[in-house]
C-alpha cells in the first residue's frame, strides 16, 4: 500500500481506538485532573500514566528495532522555547476547564452527539491557525522564536545518557518501568484502556516514521495531536480535491467515529447542546485559549502529554505542569468561585 494511504489509514484506526477509550474507558485528562484535586482519587492519572509507559515501552522497542529515533520526532527536531511552552500550558489548561474538556474530548463529545464538541471543535482550529500563521501566529515567532537546536541534547532521555553513560532506551525502559509499576493498582478495564491508549500512540511514531522515510523527509516523525490537526481538518474538508489526507486529520476523525461508536454501545449516544448563552460563552473562550495555547506549547494533554511524554521530550513535564496549573486555576474559579482562597489553603496560610 501506498504511503499516501496507510498513514492515514493507520491514523484513522488508531483515532477509533482512542475514541473508544475515551467513551467506554472514560479516558479523560481533565477529569483525572480535577479527581485530582478535589479529593476523588488519582486512578484516573494511574491509567493516564499507565498510557505513558506503555507508550515508552513502544518507543523503545520500536528504537531497538531500527523503526524509529525519538531525535528525529517533532517534538525534539523542533523544539519552541521553553517560555512558549510554559505559556501555553497554562492556557491550555485554563481553557480545558473552561470548557470541560481538551481538544481530544470535544471529539469524544460530538461522537456522543453533543454539539457543543462542534463549537469546541471549530474554535480551536480556527485559534489553532491564527496562532500558528496567521495574525498571533507572526506575533509568537516574532516574540519568542524557535531557535536550532541539537536534537540529541533536547530530550531528558539524552541529556541523563550524556550524564550517565547509559544508552538512552535504557533510560527509558526504566522510566516505563516505574509508570507501569505505579499502574499496578488498576481494575482490568482502566488497564486495558491505558494499554490501548499507549499502543496506539507507539504505532503514530512506527508509522509516520515509515512515511517520513518514503518521502525522504518531507514530514516529519510525530503521533498524535489534537490542536493544529483539528483546523487541518477542516482545511482538508473544504479542499480536499487538491489536498493529501494525512495521519492527523484521519486520526481526528477516526476519534468521532470511534467516539460515536462507544457511545452507541452505552446507550449514550445524545443530541445535545448548551444549556444557555452564558455557557457558550464559556465555551468559546476556552476553546480559544485551549487553540491558542496548544499551539504555543505546540501540543495538548495527548500531543506533549503522552507523544512527547512518550519520547522523554524536555517539553513535555513543563507542559504538563503548566496545564495543571491552568486547570487548577480554572477550576478553583469555576467550583468555589476564588483562586485566591484555595491558594492560601494549598500554602497554608489560613
Amino acid at each position: 500500500m501506498s504511503v499516501e494511504w496507510l498513514s492515514p489509514l493507520v491514523g484513522f484506526g488508531g483515532g477509533i481506538v482512542l475514541g473508544l477509550a475515551a467513551r467506554l474507558g472514560r479516558f479523560c485528562t481533565l477529569g483525572a485532573i480535577e479527581d485530582a484535586v478535589f479529593g476523588a482519587g488519582v486512578r484516573r492519572l494511574r491509567v493516564w500514566g499507565l498510557a505513558i509507559g506503555v507508550a515508552m515501552f513502544g518507543v523503545v522497542t520500536l528504537t531497538l528495532a531500527n523503526m524509529f529515533d525519538p531525535a528525529e520526532s517533532f517534538y525534539l527536531a523542533r523544539p519552541v522555547p521553553l517560555i512558549s511552552t510554559v505559556l501555553g500550558g497554562v492556557l491550555f489548561g485554563l481553557g480545558m476547564a473552561l470548557v470541560g474538556t481538551c481538544g481530544f474530548g470535544c471529539l469524544a463529545r460530538l461522537g456522543g452527539g453533543d454539539l457543543s464538541g462542534l463549537v469546541v471543535f471549530l474554535v480551536i482550529g480556527i485559534t489553532g491557525y491564527i496562532a500558528s500563521s496567521g495574525v498571533i501566529g507572526v506575533l509568537r515567532i516574532t516574540i519568542l522564536p524557535e531557535q536550532a537546536t541539537d536534537a540529541k541534547r533536547s530530550g531528558m532521555a539524552h541529556l541523563v545518557s550524556n550524564a550517565s553513560g547509559l544508552p538512552a532506551w535504557a533510560i527509558m525502559l526504566m522510566v516505563a518501568g516505574v509508570l507501569l509499576f505505579l499502574a499496578r493498582p488498576l481494575a482490568w478495564r482502566d488497564r486495558v484502556c491505558g494499554l490501548a491508549v499507549g499502543l496506539v500512540v507507539a504505532v503514530g511514531w512506527a508509522v509516520t516514521t515509515w512515511q517520513s522515510e518514503q518521502d525522504f523527509g518531507e514530514t516529519v516523525a510525530r503521533s498524535y495531536s489534537f490542536v493544529r490537526p483539528l483546523g487541518d481538518t477542516m482545511i482538508y474538508a473544504m479542499t480536499s480535491s487538491g489536498t493529501a489526507l494525512t495521519f492527523g486529520v484521519a486520526g481526528v476523525a477516526g476519534t468521532v467515529l470511534g467516539a460515536m461508536l462507544g457511545a452507541l454501545k452505552l446507550d449514550e449516544f445524545r443530541w445535545e447542546a448548551c444549556d444557555d448563552a452564558r455557557t457558550l460563552k464559556r465555551q468559546i473562550i476556552g476553546a480559544s485559549f485551549m487553540g491558542t495555547g496548544g499551539v504555543f506549547a505546540m501540543g495538548c494533554t495527548v500531543g506533549q502529554g503522552i507523544s512527547a511524554a512518550s519520547i522523554m521530550a524536555s517539553s513535555a513535564p513543563f507542559f504538563l505542569l503548566a496545564m495543571f496549573i491552568g486547570a487548577w486555576i480554572g477550576l478553583q474559579w469555576l467550583v468555589r468561585g476564588s483562586v485566591i482562597g484555595p491558594l492560601r489553603e494549598v500554602l497554608h496560610l489560613e
